[in-house]
């Protein structure tokens, strides 16, 4: 009997163990789920299974991603004649949002309500927040053509093997962008069409700058670790990074397009797409950042490389060797730099920043009578350098039920400040997060949510307004 009894009290023992394990297994199943604002620290997975299962992968999340992108622009290479960038390359033209099904044109859709094109599903999709190539993922992403030259320069490479960039090229600045300085206007173009980089910085730029300038443009060209490049076993590129530079974004102090996601929201699936905005022109705005309203330059160089580079988790950043900048001297030389790009010449604008009338055609001048008038754009985009440094909220919300989009929640965007519209040109895609691939896009985004009904001949007029600016 004691022999029956002891093998049955250890039966219930093993089986309470076992249950015990479960109820922790499952425990730790759900707590894996658990929404957290922090991202892992220990990766428990090992790098070569890791690289294997993204890889994997990779090809469905492409195929999902540019079907999406199918589904909402005519993504063709369709160039305006005789309209170019600062450099030559020519501006793509053309509305390429696609019309909703059952609205025969932009006018149509334009005279229903909010509420109408809410209740009825006819808020363009391209019109839509613009979700990221792995929107799941996120993460810093290079067009090829920068890597490509990276590569050659530097030897340093920005792939990721989890992930490609998705926009044609095309529908991208030019490459490299022309630098233009406040304190030499008389020099023009001063990047010698090359991407400046740690190898010919100094050749193109000693004599120009001073010493401080110099040392800041140093300090944007120097790569540091970040999130997706760096040399622990948490990173995207196959090999331990060096990391990347403020100027693989911002290449020439421009753009190359290309993108991220914000830092400072979360969960993953409302976190915002960022399209890489222009440099040029920084000494004349008094916010940085397109939702974070920061309010100097500097606040914006620190922010980036302390928070903004590691998805704003300083936890990650000190684990992946976050490079903590000098304020009173790193900051500032970075900084002087910034402030003296300027934006491109425009030679049919005044020094108001109004259009010449004997330089300027009809088009261009009924344009800008749109913009200032019936358009209402200078509401907030105010010449010369059309903004008014504030923030705004188009409140899209009312024209579209919230839901999920390859990750990406689509819902409101909140406040975005105002870009200067001065360069337009060199600069697609558009909106804070590069939904709007045209000028001709914008003008129909605007139309539609600002409610101003403007005429086919009077968008095609603000356009070509735009494209002087």
């Amino acid at each position: 009997m004691k022999r029956v009894a002891i093998s049955v009290g250890i039966g219930v023992f093993g089986a309470i163990g076992v249950f015990l394990l479960c109820l922790r297994a499952t425990a730790l199943a759900e707590s894996s789920q658990k929404k957290s604002s922090y991202s892992p620290v220990v990766i428990e997975e090992d790098f070569e299974t890791i690289v294997k299962r993204k890889q994997a992968e990779k090809p469905k999340i492409r195929e999902e991603h540019m079907r999406l992108l199918e589904e909402r622009y005519d993504l063709s290479n369709r160039p305006v004649p005789g309209v170019t960038m600062s450099r030559g390359k020519p501006v793509q033209g053309g509305v390429r949002v696609k019309l909703p099904p059952g609205v025969n044109s932009w006018e149509e859709l334009a005279a229903m309500s909010p509420e109408e094109i809410r209740k009825r599903g006819l808020y363009p999709k391209g019109f839509l927040p613009l979700p990221h190539p792995n929107h799941r993922e996120g993460g810093m992403v290079f067009p090829q053509h920068h890597i490509n030259e990276i590569l050659k320069q530097e030897g340093r490479d920005l792939t990721r093997f989890d992930l490609d960039f998705d926009l044609p090229e095309h529908f991208l600045p030019e490459y490299p962008p022309a630098i233009y300085l406040t304190t030499r206007p008389d020099l023009g173009d001063v990047s010698q069409g090359k991407v400046v980089t740690l190898q010919n910085y100094f050749e193109l730029f000693n004599g120009i700058l001073n010493p401080k300038q110099l040392e800041g443009l140093r300090l944007l060209l120097t790569p540091f670790p970040q999130q997706q490049f760096n040399a622990t076993d948490d990173r995207r590129s196959l090999k331990p990074s060096m990391g990347v530079t403020c100027f693989d974004c911002h290449v020439n102090g421009h753009t190359n397009g290309a993108t991220h996601l914000v830092g400072d929201i979360r969960p993953q699936e409302f976190r915002h797409r960022l399209d890489t905005p222009s440099l040029r022109g920084v000494n004349i705005q008094r916010l940085f950042g397109s939702q974070r309203a920061l309010k100097t330059v500097e606040d914006f160089t620190e922010f980036e490389q302390r928070a903004a580079y590691f998805d704003g988790d300083p936890v990650i950043a000190t684990k992946k060797g976050v490079n903590v900048l000098e304020r009173g001297s790193q900051v500032h030389f970075m900084a002087e730099f910034m402030a003296i790009l300027d934006f491109p010449p425009a030679p049919k604008l005044n020094v108001f920043g109004l259009l010449d009338p004997e330089k300027a055609t009809p088009l261009e001048l009924r344009g800008q009578e749109v913009f200032f008038g019936k358009g209402r754009c200078a509401t907030c985009h105010l010449p010369p350098y059309y903004t008014d440094n504030l923030m705004h909220n188009f409140r899209t919300e009312r024209f579209f039920e919230p839901h999920m989009v390859n990750g990406h929640m689509m819902t409101g965007d909140g406040p975005i400040k105002t870009f200067p519209l001065r360069g337009l040109k060199d600069s697609p895609p558009y909106l804070h997060d590069g939904r709007l691939l045209t000028i001709e896009d914008t003008v129909e985004f605007h139309n539609l949510v600002l409610g101003t009904k403007l005429t086919k001949e009077e968008k095609e007029a603000l356009t070509a307004f735009l494209r002087c600016l």
